[in-house]
């Protein structure tokens, strides 16, 4: 009499539902990749513009120098002395797209020139930037004479404007700004991913101690 023999049947193994680190793991690399992606392209144009402007001399990189030119106008009799009037007057006169970003006044003052004390009346100083120009003037409010001189960039003017942010205007100073956040964020999750992946936490501290030491050295350098 044969014996019967129950065959248990295994059910399907549940997927394991996955664990807090991994899942945080890869919302990092996630932010990793597209914060690295968003400021690819300006991040390029920065990178090597901040290069070739730290290594010009030498790399003996002559780049094309701005134009300047210089204007000499009088200002209406009956134009009111005031900083929005003045600086209305000068972008409409100059034909300018942008308007002045700030009047600087000087009073009146005694100055020495040679031998003798003479008086020097008030002067007004204007300044309009674009990425593609820049334009200095001189107003005399007493006189109403103004003595404009305007420095037109070359290609590479433009792109240290842009790198610096003179002149280019709320959009790409903002913009600017997100690719300078995207970077910072790119260090912090870099620095948490090798925290989380590596291992070597010693040599992670000694590469990082080693940074802070050379910037500092740098620094300091820099201002002796």
């Amino acid at each position: 009499m044969s014996a019967a023999r129950d065959v248990a049947v295994q059910a399907p193994a549940r997927p394991r539902p996955p664990s807090r680190r991994g899942t945080y793991l890869k919302a990092l690399r996630k932010a990793h990749g597209w914060l690295g992606l968003w400021g690819a392209l300006l991040g390029l144009l920065f990178g090597v513009s901040g290069i070739i402007q730290n290594h010009r001399a030498v790399l003996k990189i002559d780049m094309p120098g701005p134009v300047v030119e210089t204007l000499h106008l009088q200002a209406p009799a009956d134009l009111p002395r005031t900083d929005a009037d003045v600086a209305r007057w000068l972008q409409q006169a100059l034909r300018l797209d942008k308007p002045a970003e700030r009047i600087r006044k000087e009073p009146a003052r005694d100055v020495r020139w040679g031998d003798t004390v003479a008086r020097q009346p008030e002067r007004w100083q204007a300044l309009f930037r674009a990425p593609g120009y820049q334009v200095q003037v001189e107003f005399w409010p007493q006189s109403g004479m103004a003595s404009a001189r305007r420095s037109t960039a070359s290609w590479w003017g433009v792109i240290q404007n842009f790198h610096r942010a003179n002149g280019a205007g709320v959009a790409w100073v903002l913009l600017s700004d997100t690719i300078g956040g995207a970077l910072i964020a790119l260090c912090l999750t870099g620095v948490l991913l090798w925290t989380e992946l590596e291992k070597r936490k010693l040599i992670g501290a000694a590469v990082a101690l080693a940074s802070l030491a050379t910037t500092v050295a740098a620094v300091a350098l820099s201002w002796a």
